[in-house]
């Protein structure tokens, strides 16, 4: 059994200030800026809401990583509360402490890990945010002490925060947040890189909208069961959202009783704001029921995931033809029946996007031998591949062998994964022969070598054998070493 470490003495004596919270709070005046972290985590884990006010209002750094010490000690709802108080209090001042600094209040968990553990002596590197005042001598921060005790208001501070809506009910901290925000709309600017919106009322989500400064989010998922007319009564705040990086849309229907003309008003609003979307660069549309002959893209892309949903065979010429996709880096179509469709375009849009595209999924897209065999010369040209998934079609061991051979000059393509072929089944129903799978792997894992790629990993998955689950899956994996399956 290890020994555990003793304190330090300035963990010692900053419990020891904080056994009378007035006298800590009084000495908060004369405290040094470097002891100001070790006694805010201090009084941030043992609680002492009184002392953790007045040192958000005397706080001397840009910016306190509150999300950062969050992560690490679970935070009780009054002391979150005492933190945002402080804070309230000083925006309610209209002139704020000499030695304030504070601009931002980050939220987020995953950001500036760095900078409590430096303070309390432990790591010696810091965000140049959060460097502190310059030291000054003593004779002259006397000085400047006597001469200026309060200095006019300055911006508003900025709070950093990630929100992932997933009940009617918000976490009790988010809704504390969210009150302070609106009480404080001109003072305290909410912004949210990062949100998440799962089961939540629209009228909900838009009331919590409203708080939010929509033009810091980069990052948004609507992973809902919506109506189209719901999306349609969210579109007008995606369209605020002009710094949005990556959107995800997800599982959007439409309702039996909604008429055509009912239908292209809300696409249409759709389209339009997608037009304000300047910076997008990751786009995964997933289950959405009224793709079809309406895909639109504007802006210059480096990921396209349309999975689960029905597309033509003009929605593939049309993205075959479309400048947005020139520069992909990510295409994936898993899940988009493409059994009846003329991959030519697929085809085209490979080829036009060879010198870019590293990963592309065409899993479970019912494709066929000939289709198959119609996309290898373009698979061939795609010099940075690294990636090539497409489990769960119907691909005869030939096409197999024929795919290795037209990919053994992309030396960046690494991962292969692959269904097994139609030769290792027993019968029309699926049936896996394991014996015959295994015979098969092993020609593959063959040939690999024998074209001197033995470093490349093919990965095969199937449905169970035993309980014919297509959830369940059975990897086998061919590269330089035996692997069992």
């Amino acid at each position: 059994m290890g020994v555990r470490a003793p304190p330090r003495l300035l963990e010692l004596a900053s419990q020891s200030l904080l056994q009378n919270e007035a006298l800590a709070i009084v000495a908060l005046e004369e405290l040094p800026t470097e002891l100001f972290p070790p006694l805010f985590m201090a009084a941030f884990a043992g609680r002492h809401t009184q002392a953790l006010k007045a040192m958000v209002q005397a706080w001397p750094f840009p910016c306190l990583p509150l999300g950062a010490l969050m992560k690490d000690h679970q935070p009780h709802l009054e002391t979150f509360q005492a933190v945002l108080d402080g804070l309230d209090i000083l925006l309610g001042q209209e002139v704020r402490p000499r030695r304030w600094k504070l601009q931002v209040l980050d939220l987020r968990q995953n950001t500036h890990q760095d900078f409590w553990t430096l303070w309390s002596g432990i790591k010696a590197s810091v965000c140049s945010l959060l460097v502190p005042e310059p030291a000054q001598p003593m004779q002259k921060r006397c000085k400047v002490e006597a001469q200026v005790v309060l200095k006019p208001a300055q911006a508003p501070v900025e709070v950093l925060v990630d929100l992932c809506l997933k009940e009617d009910t918000l976490d009790e901290t988010i809704s504390y947040l969210l009150k302070k925000a609106k009480q404080r709309r001109s003072l305290l600017h909410l912004r949210c890189q990062k949100l998440r919106i799962f089961t939540m009322p629209m009228q909900s989500i838009r009331r919590i909208l409203k708080v939010v400064q929509l033009d810091s989010i980069q990052d948004l998922e609507v992973n809902c069961i919506w109506k189209l007319a719901t999306l349609g009564r969210f579109v007008p705040h995606l369209g605020r959202m002009g710094n949005l990086r990556r959107l995800l849309l997800s599982r959007i229907h439409i309702l039996p009783r909604t008429t055509p003309d009912q239908e292209e008003h809300f696409v249409d609003q759709l389209t339009i704001q997608f037009l304000n979307l300047p910076h997008l660069q990751k786009l995964y549309l997933d289950s959405i029921s009224f793709l079809e002959g309406r895909l639109c893209l504007k802006t210059p892309l480096e990921t396209l995931w349309i999975t689960n949903c029905l597309i033509s065979e003009s929605d593939l010429a049309y993205l075959s033809q479309c400048p947005s996709v020139s520069q992909l880096k990510d295409l994936g179509l898993s899940g988009v029946n493409l059994t009846s469709l003329s991959l030519e375009p697929l085809k085209v849009l490979i080829e036009w996007t060879s010198a870019t595209l590293q990963d592309l999924d065409l899993d479970e897209c019912g494709i066929m031998d000939s289709q198959f065999s119609a996309l290898l010369p373009a698979l061939s040209c795609c010099s940075q591949l690294t990636t090539f998934s497409f489990c769960g079609n119907p691909i005869s061991m030939a096409v197999l062998e024929s795919l290795l051979h037209h990919t053994m000059g992309l030396s960046k393509l690494s991962h292969v994964l692959y269904p097994s072929p139609l030769e290792s089944y027993e019968d029309v129903r699926g049936t896996l022969h394991l014996g015959l799978l295994a015979q098969l792997h092993a020609r593959l894992k063959r040939l690999l070598c024998e074209s001197g790629r033995s470093s490349m990993v093919w990965v095969s998955a199937s449905p169970c054998p035993h309980c014919g689950d297509v959830n369940h899956w059975v990897s086998s994996v061919i590269s330089d070493h035996d692997f069992p399956l």
